[in-house]
């Protein structure tokens, strides 16, 4: 029979002395990954290797600072690489439809920006002030005497031609109308609807052969209605391009060294030239300007305007952008609309970007399941990463919704570095399902949930520590504290020769304690505030707890820690109410009959037990055969049930406990049920390690503490998890001195014996058991029924 275990093994106790240092005050706050070394060599690579597809995925349990590890870690490497450029839309003179993407230099679009505003403004002020001046007047009225001249001399010549003939030559809005003289005076059309038709056929017929003669004359004066147009214009654009080359001159200097820039600057000075007439040669007169004519104004000067869409100025290396609401807009970009006059309208002005146009040239960090909750996002995603660039369009638009012509901005180059952070199942079903992400995600960096308990990963924990004091100004932390928060940081991890990695959720005691240090006016936090905090967390958690508690006390939930009874035995479970998990004993019984169901799980018929279960169940059938269906049939019926048991069954970190009630109901000997049982088993009776030891001897503890601890309440569990004891000191102590006991079994023949008091039984040569041992009863019990199965068939015969 095995030893109970003693209470130095049932937790690590940290020394304060193996920290090195009185507080935090003299530790270095960490600057590196504590305990992941995978991850790190990952993420390493993952940031530095350009090829396409070598995107990350951070997969591993919540709150072991997948994040924050991420940017941290990015930081270094960041502050290293180039600045990218900044990305601007500008106006397309050629299509309005589809905006042009602009480069930029790192810095230079907003400066752009601001540059192409002032130029406008400037603009608008020198040539209207040119327009208005005398100058131009005398100049342009000047022009106009030259061309009235000329034309003024073509007209006599069609008149003198006109009066050598015998008419009078009229100009009309429709052109020369000529008009028959008699005597020297021209004919009304009364007069000459009253001559006869033969002078009036000769009048007509004369009229034609005179505009025959007067066309190259009219042709000429057509032209010079032409030529001043022309030239009135030309002079028009010779004086706006003269204001305009000298506002421009100056930014094609500055920007000289990109192309990109001075082209759009040509284009824009181009465009001022040929659109004078509706945009900057104002308003003259007296007619005063309305709210909506200042409106369409300001609409016609936007073309001039520039979009910066990704501004890089206050970037120092590579842009780390973390996305926390990856929404299709918010990611991808957007394109806006605006009413006027009760239409919706659009323009690039309008234009957004997302986080993909900020995150560009550098790291893009978003949330799996996040990005997830909308595959439209995802796919966007995906579909950047693929092509190389970034395309902002209206979801409708892109899924075949939309009915109303929108804008279609030219494509932007994308250079960007994607993690997505997500636990390890969402990694495998993406993996598993989307053959694009394989192709697209090609670099997982596993975040480990524990890590060794060597000296090394025990400072550095303390130095993660002192960066959470430091960065959240929280009071620091004397040596006693820290010692407790890697004994609770070793109990995370649910094994003694580990410490947890979920830096989450031992940042939280530390904030907590801060609270309770702040309250007493403390000025160091220590190992009773930590305490403290940690019951505090249970405390507020734990109702559900104390009902089952009550509830058997009560005996409304029948639960026996003293005394013996055969087939029936306490087991242990965890259950979990959110963030808080707690063990509590059930009692299970089995009842044993005639018959060829074998086992049956009463659980399983009911359909309130889960495939696990089920299968620990078949395993218990399995070992029964290995052992005593040697030399005969198992006939028999036994029916195993969790009593009081409502919300279902699932594990089978009970089947050793089922299989040892099993071994009672066919012995005959009573179990004692001062004892509560855990671990699973295998068809050999090797008893196996389970989850959740802590919680399950603490929550049979608790029942017998509130009944009163007699020295004789004990918890069997499977030795191999002896390994993961980090139980409450008052557990402890309560082992120390002899009133609580825990035991540690490898088969289930060590805890049959410990359970009864009987020897387990050794076989025989024969195959058969010791007479008087606990499968010496069962083997003699099992033969009786089958013999008695024989002879009730025989009878019905």
């Amino acid at each position: 029979m095995p030893s109970e275990l003693p209470s130095t093994s049932l937790r690590w106790t940290c020394d304060p002395k193996i920290i090195g240092a009185k507080s935090t005050e003299e530790i270095r706050p960490l600057d590196v990954l504590v305990g992941q070394p995978r991850a790190y060599e990952a993420l390493r690579f993952g940031f530095i290797i350009k090829e396409h597809g070598f995107n990350i995925f951070a997969a591993g349990p919540q709150a072991t600072g997948k994040t924050t590890t991420t940017t941290d870690f990015l930081e270094d490497i960041a502050k290293k690489l180039p600045t990218p450029y900044d990305w601007c839309y500008v106006h397309n003179f050629e299509d309005d439809y589809q905006p042009k993407a602009l480069r930029c230099p790192p810095g230079l679009g907003k400066q752009l920006k601001q540059d192409m505003r002032e130029m406008i403004q400037a603009a608008r002020l020198a040539i209207s002030q040119l327009f208005e001046g005398d100058d131009y007047a005398a100049n342009r009225d000047e022009m106009s005497l030259k061309l009235n001249k000329r034309r003024q001399e073509v007209i006599t010549q069609m008149g003198q031609v006109a009066e050598s003939a015998g008419f009078a030559m009229q100009l009309t809005a429709l052109g020369i109308s000529l008009v028959p003289v008699v005597k020297g005076h021209p004919l009304s059309e009364e007069e000459f609807l009253s001559l006869p038709k033969e002078s009036q056929q000769k009048f007509a017929e004369q009229r034609e052969t005179m505009k025959e003669k007067l066309q190259p004359l009219m042709r000429e004066l057509r032209d010079l209605e032409l030529k001043a147009h022309d030239e009135m214009a030309k002079f028009d654009k010779d004086v706006t391009l003269y204001a305009i080359e000298r506002l421009m001159s100056s930014l094609l200097e500055k920007y000289k060294q990109d192309k990109g820039i001075t082209d759009f600057l040509h284009e824009i000075q181009t465009h001022i030239v040929e659109d004078l007439d509706r945009s900057f040669r104002g308003r003259r007169g007296d007619k005063k300007e309305t709210d909506q004519d200042a409106s369409a104004d300001d609409l016609a000067f936007r073309v001039y305007d520039v979009n910066v869409i990704a501004d890089n100025s206050g970037v120092q290396g590579a842009p780390i952008v973390v996305e926390s609401n990856p929404t299709y807009d918010n990611v991808l970009g957007r394109i806006e609309k605006e009413s006027q006059l009760g239409t919706l309208t659009t323009d690039f002005t309008l234009i957004r970007g997302g986080s993909l146009h900020e995150a560009n040239g550098g790291f893009l960090i978003i949330r799996a399941e996040q990005i997830l909750r909308d595959l439209n996002v995802y796919e966007g995603l995906k579909r950047a990463l693929k092509a190389g660039e970034i395309v902002i369009e209206d979801l409708p638009q892109r899924v075949g919704y939309a009915s109303v012509k929108s804008l279609a901005p030219q494509p932007i180059p994308l250079d960007v570095k994607v993690v997505l952070i997500g636990d390890s199942s969402t990694y495998q079903l993406l993996f598993a399902y989307d053959p694009e992400f394989r192709e697209l995600f090609k670099v997982k960096a596993d975040f480990d949930s524990t890590m060794e308990k060597v000296d090394s990963n025990l400072k550095s924990y303390a130095g993660f520590f002192t960066t959470l004091v430091v960065n959240e100004n929280l009071k620091h932390l004397d040596a006693s504290a820290l010692a407790r928060l890697l004994e609770h940081s070793s109990r995370l991890a649910e094994d003694q020769t580990k410490l947890s990695a979920q830096f989450g959720l031992v940042a939280d005691v530390v904030r907590e304690a801060h609270f309770y240090a702040s309250q007493e006016n403390a000025k160091y936090i220590t190992a009773s505030h930590v305490e403290k905090a940690i019951e505090a967390k249970v405390y507020r958690s734990n109702l559900v707890q104390d009902k089952i508690k009550e509830y058997i006390q009560r005996n409304v939930i029948f639960i026996s820690t003293d005394g013996a009874a055969v087939g029936q035995i306490n087991g242990l479970s965890v259950l979990s109410v959110g963030d808080f998990s707690f063990g509590a004993p059930s009692r299970i019984t089995v009842a044993v009959g005639l018959g060829k169901e074998g086992l049956i799980d009463v659980q399983r018929e009911v359909h309130m037990s889960g495939p696990i279960h089920g299968k620990g169940v078949m395993i218990i059938a399995g070992y029964l055969a290995s052992k005593f269906a040697y030399d005969k049939p198992l006939t028999l019926s036994a029916r195993i049930v969790f009593e009081q048991n409502y919300e279902g069954v699932e594990g089978d970190s009970a089947s050793s406990t089922e299989l040892y009630a099993l071994l009672s109901a066919l012995s005959g000997a009573p179990i004692k049920q001062n004892f509560a049982v855990t671990g699973s088993v295998n068809q050999s009776g090797d008893v196996q390690p389970i989850g959740g030891a802590n919680e399950k001897i603490e929550g049979y503890y608790e029942i017998c503490k509130a009944r009163g601890l007699n020295g004789q309440h004990s918890v069997i569990i499977p030795a191999s998890n002896v390994q993961n004891l980090m139980l409450k000191q008052e557990v402890v102590d309560a082992v120390k001195a002899g009133k609580f006991h825990i035991y540690p079994v490898k088969t289930i023949e060590e805890g049959i014996e410990i359970l009864t008091g009987v020897p387990a039984g050794k076989r025989l040569p024969n195959g058969g058991y010791e007479e008087d041992s606990i499968y010496g009863r069962v083997d003699k019990r099992l033969r009786e029924m089958a013999e008695t199965v024989k002879r009730f068939q025989a009878f019905a015969v």
